[in-house]
């Protein structure tokens, strides 16, 4: 068959079956990102085998164009009014959480007799989110809350922390290790990543916020921010910083210093759209569910525990920030899910210690597919249970 022809048939049915698994998400108690990742594993090679090469090889440049997009969006929710007095609900949950999984995860393994190294090494890993998961299941919420944007304002930082804490990791074991100075070369390419990131997304950010939304007064256009998004995500690939981080920075300072826009950016909503159907789909297909099996007492340990970090981490910086109760309650749990920045980073990790290379591999892909269908089922929960606590709250006032 014509390579075009087959990669445009495919595309277009996985885009038609993932707008009809969204439409049957509306009636089930399973979010979006869920139905679309098991429907990806049905049509994938775990399952009936529909999806051509031609598409499922195009799948990390597609991933990459969509978490650019969705970077970009939760980094326009960081308003600095919005932010004004909530800034530490955002720091204290994010960090609490974070710093917490990593050292209950590090701690629970290292009891369990694995190498000192190997549990630093999980444990940094288990910080990270899934920013694209958990964005789809609070915009397809049918009521926005305070609850909702609180958490997309968290995850919109937890990138950050879960680089920093990777970074530290990966130096303590190489000093555990006596492996001389590299620790802090290491180190410094990560501050490098992080640092880098952030001059590039103000840099790009600060003009655009000036020249953006003038052709159509007050109304930045689809090309507009597609633009900036694509220029911005291409010069950190090329300077190789954080293209997530980058964007989000962007995001966030033209939506606080581009005081002529009405709506900012909000046309690359419907495009994204589209983008985040087509991505989960081929997510589900990339799944490996015989990795399941896999997951053994270690695998079972890292995701017990990375739960337990991420509920009581998120309750205790909700507590010391005075966060409400629906927060303090519900916020761990809507952390949950996990995508694919922890196997990225377990690849970096084996590069690193090739002595942990199998286990440290098999934990985190295992544990990623376990956290990545289960996770977004718990964030939907949370925000369920979160919408229905102000709903009964704004009767009561009433």
């Amino acid at each position: 068959m014509n390579p075009s022809a087959e990669f445009l048939m495919a595309l277009g049915g996985v885009a038609l079956l993932g707008l009809l698994a969204s439409a049957i998400a509306r009636h089930t108690f399973l979010p979006r990102v869920t139905l679309l990742l098991l429907l990806g594993l049905l049509v994938g090679d775990e399952g009936v085998g529909l999806l051509p090469p031609v598409l499922t090889e195009k799948f990390d440049l597609i991933a990459e164009m969509t978490l650019l997009m969705v970077g970009f969006l939760l980094g326009g929710k960081l308003i600095r009014k919005a932010l004004a007095e909530s800034l530490g609900h955002v720091m204290w949950i994010s960090i609490t959480a974070a710093l917490l999984t990593t050292i209950l995860v590090s701690s629970a393994l290292y009891l369990l007799d694995l190498p000192l190294g190997l549990a630093i090494i999980l444990g940094s890993i288990a910080a990270a989110t899934a920013p694209a998961a958990i964005y789809d299941v609070v915009t397809s919420a049918k009521k926005k809350t305070f609850f909702g944007w609180l958490l997309l304002s968290i995850v919109a930082i937890d990138d950050v922390w879960a680089l920093l804490l990777f970074a530290m990791g990966i130096a303590l074991v190489k000093a555990v290790n006596g492996s001389g100075g590299a620790e802090f070369i290491h180190l410094a390419g990560v501050l490098h990543e992080v640092g880098g990131a952030f001059l590039l997304g103000l840099v790009l950010g600060l003009p655009a916020a000036v020249l953006t939304g003038r052709y159509r007064p007050g109304e930045p256009m689809l090309t507009e921010a597609l633009g900036l998004v694509f220029f911005c995500g291409g010069l950190a690939l090329y300077f190789d910083v954080s293209y997530l981080i980058a964007v989000m920075t962007m995001g966030a300072v033209i939506a606080n210093l581009a005081k002529h826009h009405d709506y900012p950016f909000h046309a690359i909503e419907g495009v994204e759209y589209t983008f985040m159907v087509i991505f989960f789909v081929l997510a589900g297909a990339s799944l490996e569910i015989s990795a399941l099996a896999d997951l053994g007492l270690v695998g079972l340990c890292y995701v017990v525990f990375r739960f337990l970090g991420k509920y009581l981490g998120a309750f205790i910086g909700a507590h010391i920030s005075g966060a409400d109760p629906v927060t303090k309650r519900w916020m761990g749990a809507a952390l949950m899910p996990q995508a694919g920045v922890p196997i990225g980073m377990a690849l970096v990790a084996a590069g690193h210690f090739p002595e942990y290379r199998q286990l440290l591999l098999s934990v985190v892909i295992s544990s990623t597919v376990f956290f990545e269908i289960i996770g977004p089922i718990l964030t939907r929960q949370a925000l369920i249970r979160a919408e229905r606590a102000e709903a009964e709250k704004e009767m009561g006032e009433n």
